[in-house]
């Protein structure tokens, strides 16, 4: 099943990504007063949780650097309760995907379809050390069909994102170091440039950078080394292992529908973004 893990999170991530990319979430979780971006963003995807500490949330979400969930949690609930917020990602990124792939596709019985089959899957994992992944269990499941799609779609994607959390502590990989790993892999050259760590402070990066070449993961040029390399191909063959179990639910012929339902949604997401 591990092939059909890869496969489902290349066509469910489009689709989790409408959150973080499209303008009405962001625009949902202004008007309840979340001031920035990052606000509106651990507020609504830690909400599951409930009122947990910062400490609990940077864990969970792994990949922020020291001190960067605190700037957030909790005061990102003082004034707005977490329910509130978790409703507005919902509303926000279902309403982008109606917008994006239009009323006659958003309509279609063959979302309806792949949205049916996508929950089957993403209600039926064990939540056992998947932290995140039971947090949004304990959400009710949408009825309509857009908005349960995403929702699904987002069970799947944390429950992924657990598995990979397990991947990276099984490999001494911590969660900047991770986004080294991630930007070599897609190319990015210095990896200090990649978005997702490039506001850290320089020293910080330097450190991380120094403990990767220390251990021979990457080289003096901050390359990848054939052991960096070994190891980030490791990591994300047992992300895709650990992904597989929720598609143990779905029967051979309705991972095919699946599948063939979800590649026009995704075509048509990706082809937006580009």
């Amino acid at each position: 099943m591990t092939h059909i893990a890869r496969r489902m999170f290349e066509l469910l991530e489009p689709i989790c990504l409408v959150t973080f990319t499209a303008r009405e979430c962001n625009e949902e979780l202004a008007a309840l007063g979340h001031r920035t971006y990052w606000d509106g963003y651990f507020a609504s995807r830690a909400a599951p949780l409930g009122r947990v500490p910062a400490e609990v949330v940077h864990a969970a979400f792994y990949s922020f650097a020291d001190g960067e969930v605190a700037r957030r949690i909790p005061s990102a609930w003082e004034t707005i309760p977490p329910e509130a917020s978790v409703a507005a990602r919902e509303r926000g990124s279902a309403a982008s995907l109606r917008r994006i792939l239009g009323d006659e596709l958003a309509g279609s019985p063959g979302l309806a379809r792949a949205a049916d089959l996508t929950t089957k899957a993403a209600v039926s994992a064990p939540t056992e050390g998947r932290v995140m992944y039971a947090g949004m269990r304990t959400l009710p499941v949408p009825g309509d069909p857009v908005a349960r799609l995403w929702h699904s779609a987002t069970m799947l994607r944390e429950h992924r994102g657990d598995g990979h959390v397990a991947a990276l502590v099984g490999a001494r990989i911590g969660g900047t170091e991770a986004h080294v790993l991630s930007a070599l892999a897609q190319g990015i050259h210095p990896p200090e440039s990649f978005g997702r760590i490039h506001h850290l402070p320089k020293a910080r990066l330097a450190a991380v950078m120094d403990g990767l070449r220390e251990r021979g993961l990457v080289d003096a040029d901050g390359r990848f080394t054939d052991a960096g390399r070994a190891t980030s191909r490791r990591v994300e063959a047992l992300t895709d292992e650990l992904a597989a179990p929720p598609y143990d639910a779905l029967s051979p012929a309705e991972l095919d529908e699946l599948i063939a339902e979800l590649e026009p949604v995704t075509a048509t997401l990706v082809a937006a973004s580009r």
